[in-house]
């Protein structure tokens, strides 16, 4: 694609790195036909293509963005699978992120718009302040008919039971049993503490019984992910930051051997942060640093030797690729070969590249296109008749888990439970033989 931006304006880190991108579109189109709102709408504007053309008139004009441009850029899901099918290899969600931030700097959106993106940049990466907002959420309940538009889906979200505060959300390190034969940090996230704390419980108790210390780290909280796809670039950063930081003093400490992360949305993004902060005098080389030793938990459970028990059955698993796993990670064989060797009966789902319509806040923010997505996928997952889906991204498992009775569970409970630990709590009844409690309690120096 031929691009006129000045020299002036290259002198811009983010205009320049958004030029090498568009220069690599050639409009081949392809992206079209992997692109779910293209898919639903048939709009050439709510294609990737599409966009990149808009986002390429407005930053080469240096214009602050208009509402057709806003319109079908907050209409991107940021599932990147334009990414996956591209040929030519342009790096659409840098260039979308770029976009994004201009128009958060630049548009000003109607009130009720602006107030709902301020509730969600504020109150989701805080998981105390969540907390409260879903107990408020649960009595609002019965009133939610009532609600106007997107307050809906607010309401919607609240589960039917708060979990308490788990003990691994305070930072600390959690022993392994047995040798230690490596460490690592876990990013235990911000609304994952609120809505389903277990996942970060048999996150450490299966590296605990695999040989790996876990440490939560001190001032390590939310990756960033949510405000930096809403174009609050000086949150996100600010969330970086103090992961940077946090990780880059255990590191320089006992050291660590991997950062892991079992919430594939905010892997992108930790993946990202030498990206993210290339122009920072201060942080450049540890954020490339923190990057680097960042994978997603099946990254490393592939290469450790998982032992099952003989008490678990070969349930008939649907396993369902988030985007930010396939597209974003580029991890698309781990997780299923990992479920296939502990003897599970594991099919990947049909139109397994379309997103679920989760997409961090898009649910929230787009909640009809987000809800023909989640309609469709959950059609394909139910064609399969499995007893059990599993999933590595908790905002697909609770869009998926809304809209069917197929018990939903995460990837990493599901190995947990094959390999010595408790039966997951979506699977109470399911008959099998339980073990008792004191078979997996976790050795905890804090």
């Amino acid at each position: 694609m031929q691009t006129n931006f000045t020299p002036a304006q290259l002198q811009d880190s983010n205009v320049a790195q958004s030029e090498a991108i568009l220069r690599k579109c050639v409009h081949c189109g392809f992206c079209t036909a992997t692109c779910p709102t293209y898919l639903l709408l048939g709009d050439e504007l709510d294609s990737p293509r599409g966009r990149i053309y808009l986002i390429k008139e407005m930053l080469e004009n240096d214009r602050p963005a208009d509402a057709k441009t806003v319109k079908h850029v907050d209409r991107c899901l940021s599932c990147l699978s334009c990414m996956t099918t591209c040929p030519s290899g342009v790096h659409y969600m840098h260039l979308v992120d770029h976009a994004r931030s201009h128009i958060q700097k630049t548009f000003t959106r109607p009130l009720a718009d602006r107030l709902l993106r301020r509730v969600l940049a504020t109150v989701l990466p805080r998981p105390n302040l969540f907390r409260l907002a879903l107990f408020g959420a649960r009595f609002m309940k019965p009133f939610r008919a009532l609600m106007p538009g997107r307050l809906k889906g607010l309401i919607a979200m609240a589960p039917a039971s708060i979990p308490s505060p788990s003990y691994v959300d305070r930072p600390g390190v959690y022993s392994p049993t047995g040798l230690r034969k490596l460490r690592v940090a876990l990013l235990n996230g911000c609304a994952q503490k609120a809505l389903d704390p277990s996942i970060n419980e048999a996150t450490v108790r299966l590296l605990n019984r695999l040989g790996a210390e876990v440490v939560v780290a001190h001032g390590a909280g939310c990756c960033g992910a949510l405000t930096h796809h809403m174009g609050e670039t000086d949150a996100s950063h600010a969330s970086a930051a103090a992961n940077i930081r946090a990780w880059k003093r255990e590191l320089d400490g006992q050291g660590l051997d991997h950062i892991i992360i079992n919430t594939s949305g905010c892997g992108t993004t930790v993946k990202d942060y030498g990206f993210m902060f290339r122009d920072d005098p201060v942080l450049a080389k540890d954020a490339t640093t923190i990057s680097n030793l960042s994978c997603d938990v099946t990254e490393l459970l592939e290469k450790l030797d998982l032992q099952t028990v003989d008490n678990i059955p070969p349930l008939r698993i649907a396993y369902h690729s988030a985007c930010s796993m396939q597209h974003g990670q580029k991890i698309t064989t781990a997780p299923v070969s990992i479920l296939k060797s502990l003897g599970f009966e594991t099919m990947t789902v049909p139109e397994s590249h379309i997103c679920c319509g989760s997409a961090g806040t898009y649910n929230l923010l787009q909640p009809e296109l987000a809800g023909q997505l989640q309609t469709r996928k959950v059609a394909n997952i139910e064609s399969l008749s499995p007893q059990v889906i599993a999933a590595g991204n908790l905002g697909c498992m609770i869009q998926i888990g809304a809209a069917t009775d197929i018990p939903i569970i995460h990837t990493v409970e599901l190995v947990d439970w094959a390999t010595g630990g408790p039966k997951p709590a979506a699977l109470k009844n399911l008959k099998t033989i339980d073990r008792q409690p004191s078979d997996y309690i976790i050795d905890s120096a804090a």
